[in-house]
């Protein structure tokens, strides 16, 4: 079995990561999208786990077995997206990209009220590429929750682009305290507070549910923090569609969140279960934006038990 994903090491050293990024800055992204081809073969051949898991996932995805140009595919698009962070945190336009958009005015309509707005994505696609709503909408302050000891080395090269993008980072590794109060301070201003919902930290409260026909735990932490907070939720998935092209959709995934204590269990998850549905659907029509290279169906099950105190996912 393969490891939890938290405890797996991360991809490339420091060097590796900060001769991509200066390469993509200094020398363009033609030529360092060149450059990800070999890389694409490097980790197609040193990374066995993630081979075999991206194999796992595809043959389920796609309904037949993965070949290896399909895994060769899934490993690129991984590449490419995380080429482009450099950019979509660098630019302070994205004349570079062709952004397609779907559903604003389902996210305009719920920021219209004036309160903070939980929006929802996953390990699928590029979550850097929803900053083209706040280049549409700049008066709107983007808090995204992360775990900011995943991936170190990736995280600190590429906030140093952009110091305002890294300070508006809400650190999931603080206790639940520190936590919850940075996010009803983010709601009390009014802040999108974007978390990735599809991986639950170790030891954090999951709920299982069906996902591509398979029992697979998903964090219930998003829920909880909507109903203490009294916060829309809005899904938005930024779906690389290969080139310099990225589909942005936002969809609302519920209006109001009110779980009653004595029925929270079920509740948490139905609504784990409403996101596992549509994560599936735009999953389905681009697996290769699938970017969770571990087992993702057979971590121990561990029925939902929600804390007290909501505790965010991690989000890399």
């Amino acid at each position: 079995m393969s490891a939890h994903w938290h405890q797996r090491r991360e991809a490339g050293g420091r060097f590796a990561i900060w001769l991509i990024r200066a390469a993509g800055l200094h020398a363009g992204r033609a030529f360092a999208r060149a450059w990800l081809y070999p890389i694409t073969l490097y980790f197609f051949f040193r990374r066995t786990r993630e081979r075999r898991d991206s194999r796992e996932f595809l043959d389920t995805a796609l309904g037949r077995p993965a070949h290896a140009w399909d895994i060769l595919r899934h490993i690129h698009s991984y590449a490419a997206t995380i080429l482009d962070r450099i950019y979509l945190l660098h630019d302070t336009t994205l004349d570079r990209f062709d952004v397609r958009v779907h559903g604003l005015e389902q996210i305009e309509n719920e920021i219209a009220h004036g309160r903070g707005v939980l929006l929802l994505g996953a390990h699928f696609g590029s979550f850097e590429a929803l900053r083209a709503l706040s280049l549409r909408r700049p008066e709107v302050k983007l808090r995204v929750v992360m775990d900011l000891k995943q991936t170190r080395a990736l995280n600190e090269l590429l906030h140093a682009l952009n110091p305002e993008v890294a300070n508006n980072v809400i650190d999931a590794g603080v206790d639940p305290g520190a936590l919850a109060l940075s996010l009803h301070e983010a709601a009390q201003q009014g802040a999108l507070i974007g978390l990735l919902a599809d991986r639950a930290r170790a030891g954090e409260a999951t709920a299982t549910v069906d996902f591509f026909g398979r029992a697979a735990q998903f964090p219930v932490a998003a829920y909880q923090i909507a109903s203490m907070l009294d916060l829309p939720i809005v899904l938005g998935f930024g779906i690389y569609q290969g080139g310099n092209r990225y589909d942005l959709h936002f969809e609302t995934l519920a209006a109001s969140v009110k779980i009653a204590r004595s029925e929270r269990s079920g509740e948490l998850q139905e609504w784990a279960q409403r996101f596992a549905a549509r994560l599936e659907h735009y999953t389905r029509q681009s697996p290769y934006n699938w970017f969770n290279f571990y087992d993702f169906w057979h971590r121990p099950a561990q029925r939902a038990q929600p804390r007290s105190e909501p505790v965010a996912a991690a989000a890399d």
